[in-house]
Formats: C-alpha cells, structure tokens, sequence
C-alpha cells in the first residue's frame, strides 16, 4: 500500500489537475501527498482505511469527465479552484422530494433509490405501505415533508394541477439553495411558473424523461432525457447539486438533451402530441387483433393500447398548455381532408369516363345501346364529394297516365316534354 500511495505521489508532482474521460479511480491521501487518478472498468466503489489516520484510500467510478485537482503545493491554490460540476468525489446522497407520488413518480422513485439517494415523497393518495417496502419516506402533507429540507424537490404532478400544487408549497421551510424541478410533458409552462412564484435564489431545472413505466419498463439505455437549466447559480453547491441530480438519468443509461423549453414545446407537438391523438382516434374505431395481422397493424394496436393508458388529463394538458399543439391539429385535419381529395378526386375522374362513355353528350351522334345495359351512374351532388351516399340510380320515367310525359324526339339526344290535358272519357285533346 505504501509503494501505492508513493506512485501516486509521484504522477501528481508535476499536474496542478488532471483529467480523466473514463471510468476513474480517485485516490484521496492526506494533503501532503496529495490526489490523482487512473483507468478502470472494473471497480466500482472501495474504501480502505489504514492502522494509521495518516492515509485513506478511496476507489470511486465515474462514468462523467472528472477534474481532479491536486493540492499538494500550497502556493498553487489559486490555479486548483475548478467548476464545482467538473469535481469527481464523494457527494453527499441528495435528500429529493417528489410531489405527487403515483406511477410516474414511483417509476422515477426507483431509479433514485437505485443510485443511492434519499427519497422522499408526499402525494394526495397514501401510498405509506409502499414507501415502508421500498425504503421511502413518505409524508401525508407537503409541509411535513419540507420541514426536512430536501436538496431538490421533483414535481411528478398532472400538468393541470401543477399550479395549485405549486403555490401551496411552503417555500419559508426550505433551504435557499433547493432546487426545483419537474418532469411535465410540456416546459414552456412550468418554467413560467418557477419564474413566477419562486424567489430568485431557488434552482430552477425543467426537466422531461421521453418514456414512462411502460416504454422504459426493461430500462432507460439511449432513452432521451431532456432538460433545461433555467437558473442555477455558477460555481456553488447549488450547481454541484444540479449536476449531481442530472447525473443519475445519465448513470441509468438516458441519453442526454439539453434543450429549451420553447425548442422542447415546439418538437413535443410535432411528435408526442401527434402521437398520442392519433392513439386516442384509433381507440375509437374498436380495432381489434385478427388472425391475419401485419407488423403494421400490430403497431397501431400498441399505439391505441399505449396511448389509452395515460390519463385523459394528460393529454388534455399536452393540447392545453402547449401553445403549437392547436397549430398541429389543424395541419392533422388538412393532411386527413388531403388524402379524402386525392381518394375521392381518382373516383371523380373514372366515374366521369364511365359517364361519357355510356351517356353521350348533347349533339354529340347517340351510340347504340344494348338493349339489357345497366343504366348510367351518376356522381355525387356533392361538390367536395364529402357523402357517398348520393351515389344512386336515376328515378324511372314518370307515368304515361301522369299529367306530364316525355318523350325523346331523337334529335340529337335531345328530350322534349308534351303536355297533355285529360278530356272525360280518358281521351287526350
């Protein structure tokens, strides 16, 4: 251990701070000797502690860029101050408080407890059994809960009831450096909020996983996780912390985005939105699996199954609190008209020929007609041939005892009408 500690000594001599770009093993001694640090793949986490309080040897992995500095010359201290998020040791677990604890906070809830931190909860429904088997802490009110004054609190609430959720947070009970956070759908909205009724020293992070319990069931590996550091406060533990808090989707696998808001909102409408109004008009049409399906049907049937599942608050909040989300139900109904016209214009041009062929035109010469020929189709009355169901067959000739009858005189396809009035005795005059 000592020629251990030695080598280390002497790969910091000559580097103020190191960087490490892959899994690295920090090597915390006592301050005249100094830190450094090496590659591995394989260690995770070891502590050694020696007879002597002297030496302490530390294994942490990080899968982050990691500064290390070295602050064996004293008279180097100047050159050793680094950007808190960039500092590879062992943070403190962070205290995390979720508002609203249903299936998409418990499905965050594990990851974090996965990774070590302290959770806590509180939500409208008790779920006290399942904090008491999963290690949670589980509060029947929010201000129980901030009287323990979490690091970060995570709001996992319905878009509708954010606001109210919100507001009713005792924020004299919390720590001025708390950051706030939330996984809504949309962004513009809450961040607008945190702006609007947190004071000016809080964190705001608004955040949003593009899965849920059911697509990132079998984990969260190059799933996109989105976020946007609205206000962090540079080179302090509040910026420690923001990294840290982000550090545990990174760790789950999640590919990172960051993005704004309104880059977030305006993508958002294109995609999940669109998504799930597709999902919810194909839920009403019944469809069913059949013995024949194609991969494709297939497709469709998840998406309806998935898309039902999630509240239909959820999706009204998608549609609510997205400014783009009206623009891309009217580009869907133009898309959906354009495709009538182009189905219905095709059937337009070959009944027409249909027509043409078997009804000649006026003072066009008159083809023959077999005698048991279908009569002519004609086409909707409908201009936009938005009704079918006026596709018919022309009504029979009127009555020769009516009061009105027609004859052809055959000249030129031309019909003319006699009238003819009744004298007694049934003659025609």
């Amino acid at each position: 251990m000592a020629a251990l500690l030695n080598f280390a000594t002497t790969q910091c001599c000559n580097s103020q701070t190191h960087i490490a770009n892959t899994t690295n093993l920090l090597f915390h001694t006592p301050n005249n000797v100094g830190t450094t640090s090496c590659s591995s793949s394989s260690f995770s986490s070891l502590n050694y502690s020696s007879s002597s309080s002297s030496s302490k040897l530390t294994l942490k992995r990080s899968t982050r860029n990691s500064y290390i500095t070295s602050n064996h010359n004293p008279s180097s201290a100047a050159s050793s101050i680094i950007s808190p998020e960039k500092i590879s040791f062992d943070d403190k677990p962070l205290r995390i408080g979720i508002v609203g604890f249903g299936n998409f906070g418990q499905f965050i809830g594990k990851a974090l407890i996965r990774q070590g931190h302290s959770v806590l909860a509180t939500s409208r429904s008790d779920y006290s059994e399942y904090c008491q088997q999963n290690g949670i802490e589980f509060y029947n009110n929010i201000d129980a809960m901030c009287e323990e004054q979490p690091d970060v609190i995570l709001l996992c609430s319905s878009i509708l009831s954010t606001e109210s959720i919100l507001r009713s947070i005792p924020i004299h009970k919390l720590k001025s450096d708390t950051i706030f956070a939330d996984v809504l759908s949309v962004k513009q909205f809450p961040r607008n909020l945190f702006l609007e009724i947190l004071p000016s020293e809080f964190g705001i992070v608004c955040t949003h996983p593009m899965f849920g319990p059911e697509s990132g069931k079998n984990g969260w590996d190059a799933l996109p996780f989105v976020y946007d550091k609205v206000r962090i406060t540079a080179n302090t533990p509040q910026q420690r912390k923001c990294e840290q808090f982000l550090s545990i989707f990174e760790e789950e696998g999640c590919r990172m985005v960051e993005m704004s808001c309104e880059e977030h909102d305006r993508h958002a409408a294109g995609s999940q939105f669109i998504t799930h109004t597709i999902g919810r008009i194909l839920s009403h049409l019944d469809l069913e699996s059949t013995p024949i399906n194609t991969k494709g049907y297939e497709t469709l049937l998840q998406l309806t199954e998935n898309t039902v599942s999630d509240s239909f608050d959820l999706y009204y909040g998608l549609f609510m609190y997205n400014v783009n989300a009206t623009e891309q139900i009217e580009n869907l109904d133009r898309a959906f008209e354009t495709v009538k016209q182009k189905l219905f214009g095709r059937l337009h041009d070959i009944l027409r020929k249909q027509i043409v062929e078997r009804v000649p035109l006026q003072g066009s010469p008159q083809r023959a007609r077999e005698v048991n020929s279908p009569p002519p189709t004609f086409l909707p009355n409908n201009e936009k041939m938005k009704d079918l169901s006026s596709f018919a067959i022309p009504p029979p000739p009127a009555s020769s005892t009516g009061g009105t009858s027609q004859e052809s005189n055959n000249n030129g396809g031309v019909t003319t009408q006699r009238k003819e009035s009744l004298v007694p005795g049934g003659r025609s005059q």
